[in-house]
């Protein structure tokens, strides 16, 4: 896959993780505590554990949280270097 076709891959899933309500949330909260469990996702949104699970596997898919396992327990944190990809992208847009 050409280096274009994988950022505009990574650009639409990042956009698309980023566009959903819930996982905005979820995103805004592991910045302001810097990372956080499954457990503290439910307790966020309130939503089933199920659900919990698909949108931050949806977040990981996306590539910005990285999930890391400590026992039986899963951490996430904001890949922030991802984040950047997707300002720069952002920013062309403002370009004059």
């Amino acid at each position: 896959m050409s280096t274009v076709k994988a950022e505009t891959k990574f650009i639409e899933k990042a956009m698309n993780a980023i566009a959903d309500p819930c996982r905005l949330s979820i995103l805004q909260e592991i910045f302001r505590k810097g990372e956080m469990c499954c457990g503290d996702v439910q307790q966020l949104t309130g939503l089933s554990q199920p659900t919990c699970s698909h949108h931050i596997k949806l977040l990981a898919d996306s590539e910005l949280v990285v999930c890391r396992k400590d026992g039986r327990n899963h951490f996430f944190t904001l890949n922030k270097n991802n984040f950047k990809k997707v300002s720069i992208f952002l920013e062309r847009f403002c370009e004059v």
